[in-house]
């Protein structure tokens, strides 16, 4: 009888570790878990699709139930596993919020993700997250109705899902208890051209304004929130202050939770002291590469990485996950925002002696129609000169650029060398001294 692994998780991490694994051994019995209604589904584009930037919800899915069936895997929506006997080696799993049934296991990738964290304020708890593609939907047919939306948190997710909102009509309120937006992403001088652009496209911006209450209606459903000392009413409310691990099922297995709340693995996203036990995603702890000490840094990009080297290695491979730089990028009203590595805040706060400039330009040629500013932010380390993070936000065409940056901090590239990489121009598409490399010379100049 084939062994079998089991995935506990649709989504992005253990999807990949499934696919992996059946690449590699196409006789081994995998089934996946997954509670919500869709497998391998785009949370990233929700607020684009709720902005209607495309039509089609089922454009979110990459790869549904019934396509990962297809190619071998016993993908189970509706299928919430709720206990783990990791002696036993077998799931407690409930199908469709109803039955029970007892799952074995030989072999087991947790990819569990991360969940929303409401402040801790009345109210707050009771606005279901839009995270998910079901949940997305049952918002999408709120807002067809029109009327105000209060979105609390400015982060990522907060102001594109402020400006979906925007793009469907609606009179919209971002409220932030920061001082600034992004404040857990960029530093203040980058963030304020988020704001800028936010309120461009008719965002009423609030940061420094922490939330008291969610109110709701006799209905069940949100009317206003408490802000402030006001009260904004609203027919629309989105709480997006942030996510946390998803580790409780973990943690009562027996497993390791870290100091950053998230399961602890090694290099090959094996869980210790477990044979045979795997985690990926949202839900464990990555080495920073240039911190050294683990980090939970939640992005799609890492955990389809880690779900690939848990299906490897739960099939006898030998893959080591390299760690993290939290390279990140988005579109935000009209602006494009990226980071990787260190903001100065961060670097200082771990205490490195670092240089930081910020200098503006253009995106392209500025003479070429289209083009538009751009600012970038660079921290260097004073002792090595050694570039550490980079953040820009500008016009089209100016995120892509921290590709280059994440690639130099990987190598551990000097700002000198960086100075003088050969970067490619045209009028189109960048000005004669690309922005990047504009910046590098005036963090040579600090530091000289």
């Amino acid at each position: 009888m084939a062994e079998r692994l089991a995935i506990i998780g649709g989504d992005a991490a253990g999807m990949s570790a499934a696919s992996q694994a059946r690449r590699r051994d196409p006789e081994l019995d995998i089934v996946a878990f997954e509670r919500g209604p869709y497998t391998s589904y785009s949370a990233c584009g929700i607020p684009y699709w709720l902005g209607r930037e495309f039509e089609d919800a089922g454009r979110l899915i990459v790869r549904s139930a019934e396509k990962h069936r297809e190619r071998g895997i016993d993908a189970r929506i509706g299928h919430e596993v709720v206990a783990i006997d990791l002696d036993a080696r077998r799931l407690t799993v409930v199908v469709d919020g109803a039955r029970e049934v007892v799952e074995p296991f030989d072999r087991l990738v947790i990819a569990t993700g991360a969940e929303a964290v409401a402040p801790p304020v009345p109210g707050a708890d009771l606005v279901e997250p839009a995270r998910t593609v079901d949940a997305a939907q049952r918002l999408d047919a709120r807002i067809a109705r029109g009327g105000h939306a209060v979105v609390v948190g400015a982060g990522y997710i907060g102001i594109e899902m402020a400006e979906a909102f925007v793009n469907r009509g609606l009179r919209v309120t971002l409220i932030e208890a920061a001082p600034q937006v992004m404040a857990g992403t960029l530093d203040a001088d980058i963030a304020r051209h988020v704001q800028e652009g936010a309120e461009a496209e008719g965002i009423d911006v609030r940061v420094g304004t922490p939330l008291e209450e969610v109110q709701h209606g006799a209905d069940g459903r949100p009317c206003a929130v408490v802000a402030g000392g006001e009260r904004i009413p609203a027919e629309h409310v989105v709480v997006a202050t942030g996510v946390k691990p998803s580790v409780s099922l973990a943690r009562e297995a027996g497993l390791e939770v870290g100091a950053t709340g998230a399961l602890v693995v090694d290099e090959g996203q094996r869980v210790p002291g477990f044979d045979g036990v795997y985690a990926a995603g949202d839900c464990v702890e990555s080495l920073h590469r240039i911190l050294r000490q683990p980090v939970n840094i939640q992005l799609g990009t890492h955990a389809n990485r880690q779900g690939r080297v848990a299906g490897v290695n739960a099939t006898g491979g030998a893959l080591a996950f390299p760690g993290v730089l939290g390279t990140a990028v988005s579109r935000i009203c009209a602006r494009e925002v990226a980071r990787t590595g260190l903001g100065e805040r961060e670097a200082r706060d771990a205490g490195l002696d670092v240089a930081a400039v910020c200098i503006e330009a253009t995106t392209r040629a500025r003479y070429f129609p289209g083009s538009g500013p751009i600012w970038v932010k660079l921290v260097v380390e004073r002792a090595t000169r050694r570039l550490l993070g980079g953040q820009i936000v500008g016009t089209e065409g100016a995120a892509k650029r921290v590709d280059v940056l994440a690639t130099a901090i990987w190598t551990e590239m000097t700002i000198d060398d960086f100075e003088d990489l050969d970067l490619a121009y045209a009028p189109p598409v960048a000005p004669v001294f690309d922005p990047v490399l504009q910046a590098a010379g005036a963090a040579v100049r600090a530091l000289d």
